[in-house]
Formats: C-alpha cells, sequence, structure tokens
C-alpha cells in the first residue's frame, strides 16, 4: 500500500467517522429494541463486554490504545443476532471474532476479516439449531421476546421468509419486509431504516457506494434471470433483496474499510463477487443466509483484487483512481 493509499485509508478510521458509523448502529439497535424487546439490549451489552474486554487486553499486551472501532465490531455482531440467542453464546461469538479476526492480526485497522462476520460464522456453525432454528416472530408471539417463556412453533421455529420453501414468504407485504414486522435477526429487519442510514453514510463518505450497489444490483440481477429460468428455486428478485441480512450485510458489514478492497475497481469486483456467492449459497448450500459467509470469502482475495488492480493497471490510471 503506498503513502497516498494508507493516508486515504487511515481518513475513514477516524474518530469521527467511527462514531458516526456508531451512531447509525445504535439507531438500528433502537429499532430492534422496540420490534423485539428489552433482551436486545442484554444482548448488546454482553457483546460489547466480551469484545472489548478482549480488545483491551490486546491493547495491554501490546501496549496500544483500544483504537477507534472498538464499539463497532460488538455492535454489528449484535445486530446479526437472532433475539433468541442465549447469552453465553452471545459472549462466545464476539470473543471468538474480536480475538481470532481481529487482536490475532494487529488490532485497529490491520485485520483481514471482518471480526463480526468471523464470530457470527462461528456460532452458526457450532450452535446450528440456536443460530437457524429459532426465529422469533414479533407478529405471531403479540409482543416482546422474554427468555425461557415457551411461544410454540408458530411464535418461535425454523420457518423465516428467506426459505422459499417454507411457504410463507408471500405471507409478507413489502411493507412488512421494509419495516421488520417479521422474524430475523435483530438489526437487519428494518430495512427501510438501513437504506436511509446506508445513504446518509455514503453522503456522508463514510463508506463507498460502489460495494452496495455492485453487491446489491448483482442479487437483483442473478435472482431475477434465476427466478425467470426456476420460480420453485429462486425468489423473486425484489423480494430476495428484503429479505435475511443481504441490506445490512452491504451497508454495514461488506464495506468496512480494512478488509474490502481499497482499488475502485477492486471494490466492484468484490461487491459482484458477494452478490453471486451470497445467492448462490442462499439458494443451494447448507445454511439458508449466505451474506455472512459470502464477505468472508470475499474479504480473502480482497488483497488480491487490489494487488491484481496495481499490477494490471497503467500508471497514469492508478494515480486517476487515488486521486478519485
Amino acid at each position: 500500500m503506498s503513502e497516498t493509499q494508507k493516508s486515504l485509508h487511515d481518513d475513514v478510521l477516524t474518530m469521527k467517522n467511527m462514531l458516526i458509523l456508531t451512531t447509525a448502529l445504535v439507531i438500528l439497535l433502537i429499532a430492534g429494541l422496540v420490534r423485539f424487546g428489552p433482551y436486545v439490549l442484554a444482548i448488546a451489552v454482553v457483546a460489547l463486554a466480551s469484545s472489548i474486554l478482549v480488545e483491551w487486553a490486546f491493547a495491554k499486551i501490546r501496549k496500544k490504545d483500544l483504537g477507534t472501532s472498538w464499539m463497532v465490531t460488538p455492535l454489528i455482531f449484535t445486530m446479526m443476532l437472532p433475539v433468541t440467542a442465549p447469552l453465553w453464546m452471545v459472549a462466545v461469538g464476539s470473543a471468538f471474532g474480536t480475538f481470532f479476526a481481529k487482536g490475532l492480526f494487529g488490532g485497529h485497522g490491520k485485520n483481514i476479516f471482518n471480526p463480526a462476520a468471523v464470530g457470527i460464522i462461528f456460532i452458526t456453525v457450532s450452535f446450528i439449531r440456536e443460530m437457524t432454528q429459532s426465529w422469533f416472530n414479533p407478529r405471531v408471539a403479540g409482543g416482546w421476546f422474554e427468555p425461557g417463556k415457551d411461544y410454540g412453533i408458530d411464535a418461535v421455529s425454523a420457518a423465516t421468509p428467506l426459505n422459499p420453501g417454507a411457504g410463507n414468504l408471500m405471507d409478507y407485504s413489502l411493507i412488512d419486509l421494509l419495516m421488520g414486522n417479521m422474524p430475523g435477526a435483530i438489526g437487519e429487519t428494518f430495512r427501510l431504516g438501513i437504506i436511509v442510514l446506508g445513504i446518509v453514510l455514503i453522503l456522508l463518505k463514510i463508506i463507498d457506494w460502489r460495494i452496495p450497489v455492485f453487491y446489491l444490483g448483482t442479487v437483483f440481477v442473478f435472482n431475477g434471470i434465476g427466478h425467470l429460468l426456476s420460480s420453485e428455486t429462486f425468489i423473486d428478485p425484489v423480494r430476495a433483496l428484503l429479505v435475511g441480512g443481504v441490506m445490512f450485510g452491504a451497508f454495514f458489514v461488506a464495506t468496512e474499510p480494512v478488509s474490502a478492497p481499497f482499488s475502485l475497481k477492486g471494490k466492484m469486483i468484490y461487491g459482484i463477487g458477494l452478490g453471486i456467492l451470497t445467492v448462490l449459497i442462499r439458494t443451494y448450500g447448507s445454511f439458508m443466509e449466505g451474506v455472512v459467509f459470502a464477505i468472508v470469502i470475499m474479504n480473502a482475495i480482497s488483497p488480491l483484487l487490489d494487488s491484481w488492480k496495481r499490477t494490471k493497471a497503467p500508471e497514469s490510471e492508478k494515480t486517476e483512481e487515488v486521486a478519485a
């Protein structure tokens, strides 16, 4: 990475930018709190505490500051959890992601993989039932989630709008999908808020527009082609954008400046790759949600995209891209 690139890279990790991003995440946390109840706050506190403890330990060992992103990772992790997640699992996942995907790589600004996504993948693979078969439906339950209460199969079950085989996708109107009147992770259901906040972050230059635009555009086009060829296998392309965590992932997870490509063309290719992998994993994979898996896979090849760009592009184009 050149000095100019490093300077631009560091600019997006400033305290001001991290505070703006944290504020956007807190707004989504409040929306989740309103939708699912006070247990959301308990999940967020545990995720924050376990992640900060790991970051503090690494900072002490290395004799460095915590950095500016210590709240962002656990908040993003919280947003991708079902409200039914037990607190012990929240602590394990948050600490795991921070330790293995952030702390071991050198801490703030040096991670290769998105720490929150790594934490979610770890607990999804390790605790499949808790992460894939316990979706709380506030509309059916008629109230907030209370841990330990028996809601029955209708209010807490494995049937989610993301699974076309569940036969319940069309039960939810576009208003339901936008406003979050449906089962889903804590921060992914209020999609209207995600879109508005995502646009604000783009306008403030906190995140780059290329990643969410190419990501969501690819999901729409790929799903649309698949839906035309086999409507029983691929869901409607509009609804494909409004179910699961693709909208939240596009604006708040995939755009992390540390693990995403730096070059402009690299970001476009990155977004296209994310969209293709998300649709393939959703449609043919063992897990219904492919967003976090797609993000971590593309994180792994992100340096290659930047390296390819620097190797193939002429000097004049590289200079022009950095200036942009």
